[in-house]
């Protein structure tokens, strides 16, 4: 079986998104535009309640979907459909916003570490178009899977050692593993061969991905392979290795739109400006 490596190493650009949330961003900046079929990872972390409290206010997507893992604080989000939900630690919640939505994700705390992430995964042209939807999934329902001494998966979407995560029916088929590293542990990870990855360390000094060490708030871009040999470093250390399959289509962009075509952006803001969303 072949063995994936570390083939471009990314650090985060700091920015703001929202009404003023300071994050970083790592996937949708300069240095790595994206990386089919993902669009954008956002980490957010901050004790200073000034960063975040103003939260992310009503705000319209289509055509892709998102994906938010709280590691701590507390959002609720709501959505112009009636949906509501809590996004408390440890939970994920990933919202297919298909042909058009308008939601909200406003904090429930005023001090107090606010931590996670988001991702935007694209959908194909042929499900753009498609009814929105939820999945949100409490701590309790994602599996924990120790697959080697020292070693600790939360599987989050993908199958892991028998074990299946709770995030189902996404066409791009991903693997999301939030893994736990303790100094010197060892673990050979199975993973989809053809499907695009990364692996980003957000806890400990650094982790040692595909015989490489990569530094913490480091993303490192996988080659292809079948394989991804992890390791501990001289410290505890916790990353996410992300993987899915790449759509190999035209992408046109424009804030929260994500199409296949400059007249599909076109149709889109026409769409939310007559409130068809």
């Amino acid at each position: 079986m072949s063995d994936r490596h570390i083939t471009r190493r990314i650090r985060g650009t700091d920015t703001s998104d929202g009404a003023g949330v300071k994050l970083k961003r790592i996937i949708g900046q300069a240095g790595l535009d994206m990386l089919d079929p993902f669009l954008l990872l956002d980490e957010f972390r901050s004790d200073d309640a000034g960063d975040y409290i103003a939260g992310f206010p009503e705000h319209p997507h289509r055509g892709f979907e998102t994906v938010t893992y709280m590691l701590a604080g507390h959002m609720q989000h709501h959505d112009n459909h009636g949906n509501r939900g809590d996004l408390t630690p440890g939970s994920v919640q990933w919202m297919t916003a298909g042909r058009g939505i308008l939601h909200s994700e406003m904090p429930q705390q005023e001090d107090g570490l606010m931590w996670g992430f988001q991702l935007w995964v694209n959908l194909p042209a042929a499900d753009k178009m498609t009814a929105p939807r939820y999945q949100d999934i409490g701590p309790e329902r994602i599996p924990v899977v120790r697959p080697a001494e020292g070693v600790e998966v939360k599987v989050i979407a993908g199958e892991l050692a028998g074990t299946i995560g709770p995030v189902e029916g996404i066409v791009t088929a991903p693997v999301y593993l939030d893994i736990s590293l303790r100094p010197g542990a060892r673990f050979t990870l199975d993973l989809p061969a053809g499907h695009h990855g990364f692996a980003y360390v957000f806890e400990g000094d650094s982790a040692l991905v595909g015989g490489e060490s990569l530094r913490r708030s480091e993303l490192g871009v996988l080659s292809d392979g079948e394989q991804l040999q992890l390791a501990g470093g001289d410290h505890p250390s916790r990353l996410l290795v992300v993987a899915g399959k790449p759509l190999n289509e035209s992408v046109t962009r424009y804030g929260p739109f994500v199409m296949n075509t400059p007249e599909q952006i076109h149709q889109a803001i026409a769409d939310f400006r007559a409130g068809k969303f």
